[in-house]
């Protein structure tokens, strides 16, 4: 079934991590449903990477809180016809709207107030953290196709998000010219900022685990920093002289950042957006999550493949979000075991 003539909006109206872990969702409606429009209702702020997934044919901007936008919206989504809405934040807010402009189908978690104005609730008990949150949303997306009477199509393998081979070498020789790094350099990007849903490693720690990791030639240490976050990035090349790093600023939007991460031949950082665009990119990356329920490391996992992804957090005996606890040692050794002694084609 081709799906032609079918409507679908996938609802997912928050931050940058969550929105790049809708992925797989999206995937699998595009594989059931080819012929269909599949749209996506997102931030102002991670529209540019839903309108670089692939799988998405158009982008509903939320219009943000307020009755008259609430209106504005529901107009906006009734006119454009929607047979189903799958919603995999909610909020009272999306939920009136999507009420109001008398979608046939709307689904989401059975949680919260907001479930009142849905047909399908799913009961997935996701504060639990018993599974990946890109598998409870996937799961979303094929109740949607189940109702809809359409079968399951095996699910499309990483990488979700791509750049093609001639874009990559585009960017890449732009990189290293801005940066003057050698043809030969592999990339060993750190992002010690973060967004402040979990806690991460300080920059000292962050400083010390690059000590131990002592990253020979040809790999180069590039610490990457997004909006706010520069003087995190220059505090930390500040601790490590010795390493040579260099301080990626982004300051050309997310789609710009997405093709310089699409870059790492190592990505290592805390729980935060730009992990989880190097995991849809399925590039290698390490990373330091917390123990709390909410913020665990199988909640949050990377959508990359299992073998280029490794994390660690604080052990048994330590406070849940106690990130000194972490042994930077034990992680150095992991970390180099997995990624740094392959040659660059074989990442």
């Amino acid at each position: 079934m081709s799906g032609a003539g079918r409507r679908i909006l996938v609802v997912r109206n928050d931050k940058l991590g969550d929105f790049m872990l809708t992925c797989p969702a999206f995937a699998l409606l595009r594989a059931a449903l080819p012929g269909a429009r599949i749209d996506a209702l997102v931030q102002d702020y991670t529209a540019p990477m839903a309108a670089r997934f692939g799988t998405i044919d158009g982008i509903v901007r939320d219009p943000g809180p307020g009755w008259r936008n609430t209106l504005a919206l529901a107009k906006q989504l009734r006119a454009a016809r929607y047979e189903a809405a799958v919603v995999l934040f909610s909020s009272t807010r999306i939920a009136i709207a999507l009420w109001l402009a008398g979608i046939p189908l709307r689904l989401a978690p059975a949680t919260k107030l907001a479930q009142i104005f849905f047909h399908r609730r799913i009961r997935q008990r996701r504060s639990r953290s018993e599974k990946p949150e890109h598998v409870y949303n996937r799961e979303l997306a094929e109740a949607c196709l189940a109702a809809i009477g359409v079968p399951l199509p095996p699910l499309p393998a990483p990488p979700c998000l791509r750049f093609s081979a001639t874009e990559r070498a585009a960017t890449r020789r732009a990189f290293l010219a801005r940066h003057e790094l050698a043809e030969e350099a592999r990339l060993l990007f750190v992002h010690p900022g973060h967004g402040g849903s979990a806690a991460n490693l300080s920059v000292a720690r962050y400083a010390e685990l690059l000590r131990k990791l002592a990253p020979p030639p040809p790999w180069r240490v590039v610490i990457t920093a997004g909006p706010g976050e520069e003087a995190q990035a220059r505090d930390l090349a500040a601790r490590i002289p010795e390493l040579a790093p260099v301080v990626h600023v982004s300051r050309e939007g997310l789609e710009a950042f997405a093709r310089v991460l699409d870059l790492a031949d190592l990505f290592i950082s805390g729980s935060t957006g730009p992990l989880h665009i190097a995991g849809a990119l399925d590039r290698p990356t390490a990373a330091f999550y917390t123990r709390r329920r909410s913020a665990t490391a199988l909640r949050w996992q990377t959508l990359n493949r299992p073998a280029n992804r490794l994390a660690f957090c604080p052990p048994e005996t330590a406070g849940e979000e106690e990130m000194t606890a972490i042994d930077l040692d034990a992680a150095a050794g992991a970390i180099r075991a997995a990624f740094m002694g392959a040659s660059k084609d074989e990442v």
